[in-house]
């Protein structure tokens, strides 16, 4: 039984009954899913996923902002027009904000 506390901690408490079973199979002791399941209940342990992220779709464009670029993107001089986006990057453990600004006439990041 401490093999199968063992690799629930090493999965961070992700694994269920069926991946623990081939791990602690994996490692020399037959398991099977069934059993791992028996001593799973026994030892209060219970596998808890990382919720789904979910992008929310905007249904109308923010009206407070205007949009002055109206999607003209040539830019002809350095440092005039800035653009910047917001997105989310899963870091292992949960998830975080990367916030990018780029100058659109080389391209490239400033900040």
């Amino acid at each position: 039984m401490a093999e199968t506390k063992t690799v629930h901690a090493l999965s961070n408490g992700s694994a269920g009954a069926r991946a623990i079973a081939r791990m602690v199979t994996d490692r020399g002791i037959p398991l099977s899913r069934y059993r791992a399941g028996r001593r799973m209940k026994v030892l209060g342990l219970v596998s808890t996923q990382q919720p789904k992220h979910r992008y929310r779709k905007a249904e109308q464009p923010y009206i407070g902002i205007p949009n002055r670029l109206d999607r003209q993107f040539d830019v002809d001089a350095s440092n005039k027009i800035w653009a910047g986006d917001i997105t989310y990057v899963w870091t292992g453990k949960r998830w975080a904000y990367l916030a990018v600004v780029l100058g659109l006439y080389a391209r490239r990041p400033v900040g």
